[in-house]
């Protein structure tokens, strides 16, 4: 008889930058026991030896689909992303107003089962790769119309410390056994 494998669940945490998405996708996957995967942009930037480009943003989407692909094959239930291909997206269109096809037609095909939109509730902290302090609640509402868009289920998590887990474990609840 032929094994029948439930598609794995896959939630991206997703937000502006410093809404804790790094954190929360480490706390949900040691929680629920499965794996996370980080953001694949945070260790393509800190290899490149000069500034980045709109075209280096082609190849983080790549690499974030590969990275993606190869953990959706392990028959695991559940996977946590550390954001994905709407980051690329929103960002790509924020710094230089226009996005590449690829991205575009990845991000369309390549949705999630459940959102995790961080609000930016938390302090900001500066890291040598954050570009935007000032309008992450404008970058907010960015995300919340891109994800609206793809017509797929998403909980906006606020709050600090593990009410914000909390907050996240109960959505994934929700979501999970439907």
């Amino acid at each position: 008889m032929e094994k029948i494998t439930k598609p794995t669940f896959k939630v991206v945490i997703t937000g502006p930058e410093s809404t804790g998405k790094s954190t929360l996708s480490r706390q949900l996957s040691e929680y629920f026991e499965q794996p996370w995967l980080p953001e694949y942009a945070r260790s393509y930037l800190s290899e490149l030896d000069r500034p980045y480009q709109d075209s280096d943003l082609v190849e983080i989407a790549k690499g974030q689909i590969k990275n993606e692909n190869e953990l959706l094959c392990n028959g695991h239930s559940t996977l946590f992303l550390d954001t994905s291909l709407e980051v690329i997206k929103i960002w790509s269109e924020w710094k230089y107003q226009t996005c590449d096809s690829y991205i575009l037609d990845n991000f369309n095909s390549r949705t999630a089962d459940l959102y995790l939109l961080l609000s930016p509730d938390m302090a900001w902290e500066h890291d040598p790769l954050r570009e935007n302090p000032h309008d992450r609640n404008v970058i907010f509402d960015i995300y919340k119309n891109e994800i609206d868009g793809l017509k797929k289920p998403y909980e906006i998590i606020s709050g600090l410390g593990l009410l914000r887990t909390r907050r996240a474990i109960k959505a994934i609840h929700k979501y999970q056994n439907k």
